[in-house]
């Protein structure tokens, strides 16, 4: 494996911000198109600026943000973060104790890592689990997580949904729902109610997730539980700060929902030119997929044999695809720990630049690309930052 641990996750991720800024430099912003889905923004007005202080921030802004969160998750108290992982630590700091158990039910396994990396930072056995057949809640659980849409954005069925929050409710448990774009994918493509509304007693959703917001996080929910998160995320520097409050705010008061909607069409056409040449790429919610097994079978196909793993050979296309064609994907750009499917969000802006003949051009090229590429492990150890 040329990409071994989350070093030289660390080591590829310098290595995709490395050609972003050469891209810059050279060729200007508009060389380069986020299809993360993450690409955010910060949409602050210059009547915010003047109020990103220490004190007067939060007094402004908190008030709205609680309001505007509300509406967009439910419940009763909601807190901005500097991260949805921030959020997830805090809560499972502040509801569970070192030695409790913590289930998590989500539509397809690997869970994204915050969860189960913040449960062993609290000395909490974790237990997860895809199958709703196989979900159960032990003894000693003390927090259930629900996740509503994993990395790779597959959706959970609302029998599931409501099943585990049946079973949590008997059992007296809370139940926390992981919406990072869930929030938006359930209740604005799959007309699903939000999870407050289903039952959850709290939800956080990543506020650069499919909208135009700033890295960071909201949780909301019931009251109680909430400002015992907030008493840890205090204590502990996890809260959102005024410039990312405020931006939050704007990007909430900004939000479109038919945005998320224009992005099927554009999708639709794309997966059908893909087909042409692919037989692993998939539909997500806003746009196409290839999981690495199937880049993997698609290079079989072509009677080519190589020795990188999966994973490797999907974070070299995704390296290949910035490289050439300044299109940023999570396998180049994503945090140690992200998924390695190699995903294009077409809901995102920059997607918008780009028509579909164009995207399929580019995917098949940079494939080409790919199957010299593998053939020379060395060159492909350098394109990847080693």
């Amino acid at each position: 494996m040329l990409i071994k641990g989350p070093e030289d996750e660390i080591l590829k991720k310098e290595q995709a911000f490395k050609i972003i800024r050469s891209t810059l430099d050279k060729k200007g912003r508009e060389a380069l198109y986020d299809l993360t889905g993450l690409a955010g923004g910060f949409p602050i007005k210059e009547e915010d600026k003047r109020l990103l202080e220490t004190y007067i921030g939060p007094a402004v802004y908190e008030e709205k943000l609680k309001r505007l969160a509300l509406e967009h998750l439910g419940g009763e108290e909601a807190i901005a973060l500097n991260r949805t992982t921030s959020g997830i630590l805090a809560t499972i700091i502040a509801l569970t104790k070192p030695g409790d158990k913590i289930v998590h039910y989500l539509p397809e396994s690997p869970s994204h890592p915050s969860i189960p990396k913040s449960a062993k930072l609290r000395g909490v056995k974790y237990l997860e689990f895809d199958n709703i057949k196989e979900f159960h809640i032990p003894p000693g659980t003390t927090l259930i997580f629900i996740t509503g849409a994993t990395m790779d954005h597959k959706i959970i069925g609302m029998g599931e949904f409501e099943r585990i929050i049946s079973l949590s409710k008997k059992a007296g448990i809370p139940v926390v729902v992981d919406d990072a774009s869930g929030a938006r994918l359930r209740t604005i493509i799959y007309k699903q109610p939000k999870a407050i509304e289903l039952g959850a007693d709290l939800a956080i959703t990543s506020t650069d997730k499919l909208m135009n917001g700033p890295r960071g996080g909201i949780l909301a929910g019931k009251a109680g539980l909430v400002n015992k998160i907030k008493s840890i995320a205090y204590q502990f520097g996890l809260e959102a700060q005024p410039p990312l409050i405020a931006a939050m705010v704007r990007a909430l008061e900004e939000f479109e929902p038919s945005k998320i909607i224009k992005a099927i069409k554009i999708r639709d056409e794309v997966h059908i030119k893909l087909k042409r040449a692919f037989k692993g790429f998939q539909k997500t919610p806003t746009g196409v997929m290839i999981r690495p097994e199937e880049i993997k079978k698609e290079i079989r196909r072509r009677h080519i044999k190589t020795r990188l793993s999966p994973q490797d050979i999907s974070y070299l296309w995704a390296m290949l695809l910035l490289q050439e064609h300044g299109i940023i994907t999570i396998p180049a750009a994503g945090m140690p720990g992200a998924s390695p499917t190699l995903r294009l969000d077409l809901s995102a802006p920059d997607a918008q630049r780009l028509k579909p003949d164009q995207i399929t051009k580019i995917i098949e090229e940079t494939f080409q690309k790919l199957l010299k590429t593998i053939k020379e492990p060395a060159k492909a150890k350098t394109i990847l930052g080693g």
